[in-house]
């Protein structure tokens, strides 16, 4: 049985409002600090989305709530706003995005409701001098590059064909290769970032979200190079003291299983 939510809600205002007053860390804790919080739990939500079971994603959305609410309780101290404000605020922001459920605007798919919602952005001040420059500044950089190419996509500035995308990863792969022949460190640099940008492009045209595709990659990469360390270590040895040829064995076993 689902209990009241604003039963629930109620119960955790007065959680953290206890907690604040009388926890010797809790009392310690600034805008500054939980920055770091704030980050981490909202990357373990986006690894439990990844699970199949819901108790990780329940439980990480709580953490993450958690800092929510504790952000607004620092900023109630200060006068800014409480927790009812963000909530009521943020409210107002979906009423006002979603015209075609709330106002007279139908929109009868979701690329009519992104459409809509690219042109009411467009009309936002500032907007026409620098169309990407509302996108959040401290994105990480793979979650920028996916972001600004969606919109200026939307905007028409796109590849027409995923085939083009790929023809320019080779191009600038080539491009880096003649970077490295000559060493020059700098024009690496360069390469390499175009490189990257190209392969957001290709995955964007494809559906995909770089950053879910690079951290299940990087799950796929610790797992199996935990089992070529394991092993190394049946074998008697650190993992250090393996030679290439054998661990790449190992690696290809790890893939295979």
């Amino acid at each position: 049985m689902i209990r009241n939510v604003s039963e629930e809600l109620d119960r955790l205002t007065r959680l953290v409002d206890r907690l604040r007053r009388d926890c010797p860390w809790d009392r310690e804790q600034s805008f500054e600090t939980l920055k770091t919080y704030l980050l981490e739990e909202t990357y373990e939500a986006l690894a439990a989305l990844d699970e199949p079971a819901p108790e990780p994603l329940r439980d990480e959305l709580g953490d993450l709530l958690f800092q929510i609410f504790f952000l607004a309780r620092l900023a109630e101290e200060r006068g800014w706003f409480d927790i009812g404000a963000v909530a009521r605020r943020i409210t107002e922001k979906m009423i006002e995005r979603h015209p075609h459920v709330f106002g007279g605007q139908p929109a009868s798919s979701a690329e009519e409701v992104k459409g809509a919602w690219e042109r009411r952005k467009r009309r936002l001040p500032g907007a026409q001098e620098d169309p990407l420059g509302s996108l959040p500044a401290a994105l990480p950089a793979l979650a920028t590059a996916y972001r600004q190419t969606l919109r200026a996509a939307d905007l028409g500035f796109d590849w027409e064909r995923d085939s083009d995308v790929v023809r320019k990863i080779e191009e600038e792969l080539a491009e880096w290769s003649a970077a490295a022949g000559e060493r020059d460190l700098g024009a690496e640099t360069h390469e390499i970032g175009d490189l990257l940008l190209s392969i957001v492009n290709l995955a964007r045209r494809r559906h995909i979200d770089p950053e879910t595709a690079l951290r299940l990659a990087n799950r796929r990469f610790r797992h199996r190079f935990a089992e070529v360390a394991r092993r190394a270590r049946e074998s008697g040895r650190d993992v250090s003291e393996v030679g290439m040829e054998e661990l790449d064995r190992y690696w290809e076993e790890a893939k295979k299983r």
